[in-house]
């Protein structure tokens, strides 16, 4: 038994579809989630600066005694995380081999599409994984930048974002795949609108859930799971706006959680 909390982290909002999933599977943990609201999105910026706020987002995590990181990101998972997760003690673990392997599980057309930031669709990771898999595999790539910034202002079930969703996923829709990884945490968000688009026949497939069911299998293989069965509590701390967070993180997690949300201090 291991009473220490989960640690998660993402460039803002996008990791609460992590946490959701963790509370469901894990009911008795505690987490401790940062969201790095002032610097979102990573998606754009360079590599260097991507492996920086990473590195700032894990050791701000550390503060409080982690049992497990969860990189609740896919940008910071492809680019960032191959340098930085064994270079400290704690284990940390990214979303992208859970959803690659459930992916070549689903599909029956062995057509993949996945849509992430720029800067995860040019780390080629998801790709990579899939066909060191199942080398079969056709995987169709899509960068779509706008995404995060329309959830991030609440605009994830808006019409502004149906039009973007049908720009961004017609192409793939044209290569026929049946499965689309969505390769953002802050992509969960925007399902009702891309399951829309992509039609029924679509398998999408989110990360952040899967990475909670692997965190699971984690932490049962190695006795950390807290001694409480259930009632597990969440603190959230945010590098800007705690009022921003607060109201969308409501509603997202379909849980009232003002009053658990800090600003993060020395960041």
């Amino acid at each position: 038994m291991d009473n220490r909390p989960i640690g998660v982290f993402d460039s803002g909002l996008g990791g609460l579809t992590a946490v959701r999933e963790l509370k469901r599977v894990l009911p008795g943990e505690d987490i401790i989630y940062f969201g790095d609201t002032g610097r979102v999105p990573y998606g754009t910026r360079s590599r260097e600066t991507i492996i920086r706020y990473t590195k700032d987002d894990i050791e701000f995590l550390l503060r409080y005694d982690i049992k497990l990181i969860i990189a609740a990101c896919g940008t910071a998972s492809s680019v960032a995380l191959p340098f930085l997760k064994d270079k400290y003690d704690v284990k940390i673990m990214g979303v992208l081999e859970g959803a690659c392997e459930e992916a070549v599980r689903v599909t029956k057309n062995k057509r993949i599409g996945v849509v992430g930031t720029a800067g995860t669709v040019k780390s080629g990771k998801y790709s990579e994984i899939i066909k060191s898999i199942a080398p079969q595999m056709l995987v169709f790539s899509k960068a779509c930048p706008m995404f995060v910034p329309l959830v991030e202002n609440g605009y994830a079930d808006s019409e502004a974002a149906r039009l973007i969703a049908t720009d961004y996923l017609t192409p793939l829709k044209k290569e026929n795949v049946d499965t689309l990884i969505l390769g953002c945490t802050h992509y969960p968000l925007l399902k009702n609108v891309i399951s829309d688009i992509m039609g029924s026949k679509v398998t999408l497939i989110s990360p952040g859930e899967l990475a909670a069911k692997s965190a699971k299998e984690y932490l049962l293989s190695e006795g950390l799971l807290k001694e409480k069965e259930d009632g597990g509590n969440c603190e959230f701390y945010v590098s800007d706006s705690v009022e921003n967070f607060e109201s969308l993180g409501s509603t997202f997690l379909q849980n009232n959680i003002e009053g658990k949300v800090y600003k993060a201090e020395a960041f």
